[in-house]
């Protein structure tokens, strides 16, 4: 795996479940999760920005309704 400049997100707990992020260049953004550190997402900030933006505003709650 590549090394990259990691951060840990402030709103993960410190045992497990940690989010990390990483902005090689301002094209893009890598995320990945502390329990799978090999598996990489990566996205634009434009569409991390869209992202976040709908889950505030409730647009995807339905995605966890069984």
């Amino acid at each position: 795996m590549p090394t990259h400049c990691w951060r840990k997100s402030s709103y993960s707990a410190e045992a497990n479940a940690c989010l990390y992020v990483s902005a090689p260049d301002n094209a893009t953004i890598r995320l990945r999760e502390s329990d799978e550190p090999n598996t990489i997402l990566t996205t634009t900030p434009t569409a991390l920005s869209a992202l976040i933006r709908s889950a505030k505003a409730g647009r995807l709650d339905h995605l966890g309704a069984a």
